[in-house]
């Protein structure tokens, strides 16, 4: 059956976020009048003239594209590759650009996952790192290179939730002849849109808020079609293809985004407002708190602030352990942006990896705990914060 896009990136650009999400990038006509596009359980597929061999490693088998689409759409980019995982979008996307010599430009307070990566792993293949202050563009240009060849940021750096001068990187980007790419897990397309800032790429691990329901694991590199083409080249070789079935749930946990995350965004703020009047706690970390140091920025760039949020417990680490296990809704547990909230500490979880003297020079101190925020009643989840911090 010959099936064509149902909107060219043009039209999906002129429909609303919530339209996008259910319409953009599906297949018309319909798979034999399905409304849900089935799971395409196959490893290869049939050649057709003129068409590229589809292949299940290459990632383009029909639900992969259709999610790519969607995701382009979304971000209003030109192209999406989605991928295993996303350290598997970040890993292939970062080796697609650098080779052996070269020099980058990262943003200190990265995912620990990709601190390891950029400070453990890319020495040992001649890759050179330089770190840098986002919020400092004035102290960037004396940390390049002639070798420099990309500058790599977060959206919002997570346990801290700090929000770099984004527009400052993409402009500074241009100007020298870089590669930009930014994490924008955090913030989900919905909160805000790289490509319309001028970023080259973006990357998202679909885990999160993409898909919502913690059940898979997702990458994709969304952005200008150059890139995205060379890095799906590469991730063929790499392997880091998407499951179809992953690819699947992926694409239906996507057309609730905007609701989930706007009912998240509500919440956290809520929350983080009540913690922030709680004197067992020292300090609460979110981008919608006047008290954020990058809270004005944040609100010029992001429709909404995040579903996520850290707080610091008076007592250090041992006070923090004893408030998660007096918790009763939210589960103790790594990752964020599912529908369940959940709850650990950094220092033993997302950053263990790091050093302590790296954990204290990135401000991620022993008592900080990061709540990731479900869908459940948000009054329920501050009762439950309530009583943990009364048995203290």
């Amino acid at each position: 059956m010959q099936t064509k896009h149902s909107s060219n990136r043009r039209q999906a650009l002129e429909q609303g976020f919530d339209t996008k999400l259910i319409h953009a990038g599906e297949l018309v006509p319909r798979v034999h009048g399905a409304v849900t596009l089935p799971v395409f359980q196959s490893a290869t597929f049939e050649l057709e003239d003129d068409q590229p061999v589809r292949y299940i490693r290459q990632g383009n088998t029909p639900n992969h594209t259709v999610l790519g689409n969607k995701l382009a759409a979304l971000e209003g980019a030109e192209a999406c590759h989605v991928t295993g995982s996303g350290m598997a979008a970040i890993s292939t996307s970062l080796l697609t650009i650098l080779s052996t010599g070269d020099h980058l430009l990262a943003q200190w307070g990265l995912y620990g996952g990709t601190h390891e990566l950029l400070s453990r792993s890319f020495p040992k293949l001649g890759i050179a790192v330089e770190w840098i202050d986002a919020n400092c563009p004035e102290t960037w240009a004396a940390k390049l290179r002639p070798t420099t060849k990309l500058i790599y940021v977060e959206s919002m750096s997570s346990p801290l939730f700090r929000v770099g001068d984004l527009l400052a990187v993409a402009a500074f980007a241009r100007a020298n002849g870089l590669v930009s790419i930014i994490d924008n897990t955090f913030a989900s397309p919905l909160n805000f849109r790289p490509a319309e800032s001028c970023f080259d790429l973006s990357i998202h691990s679909g885990t999160k808020y993409l898909n919502g329901h913690d059940d898979i694991a997702a990458g994709a590199v969304i952005g200008r079609r150059e890139w995205v083409t060379k890095i799906a080249h590469r991730m063929s070789h790499f392997g880091g293809a998407l499951d179809p079935h992953a690819a699947f749930l992926l694409h239906r946990g996507l057309k609730t985004l905007g609701v989930r995350v706007r009912y998240q965004n509500e919440s956290a703020l809520k929350i983080a407002e009540f913690l922030e009047s709680q004197s067992e706690i020292e300090r609460v970390n979110y981008p919608g708190l006047q008290s954020h140091p990058d809270h004005a920025r944040a609100r010029d760039l992001f429709l909404g602030f995040g579903g996520t949020l850290s707080f610091e417990v008076v007592g250090g680490a041992a006070s923090a352990e004893r408030l998660m296990r007096r918790l009763t809704l939210p589960v103790a547990a790594p990752s964020l942006g599912g529908v369940d909230s959940l709850v650990m500490r950094p220092a033993a979880v997302s950053h263990a990896g790091l050093t302590g003297a790296e954990r204290a020079a990135l401000g991620i101190r022993d008592g900080l705990v990061r709540l990731a925020v479900g869908l459940e009643t948000t009054e329920d989840l501050i009762l439950d914060l309530a009583q943990a911090l009364a048995d203290g």
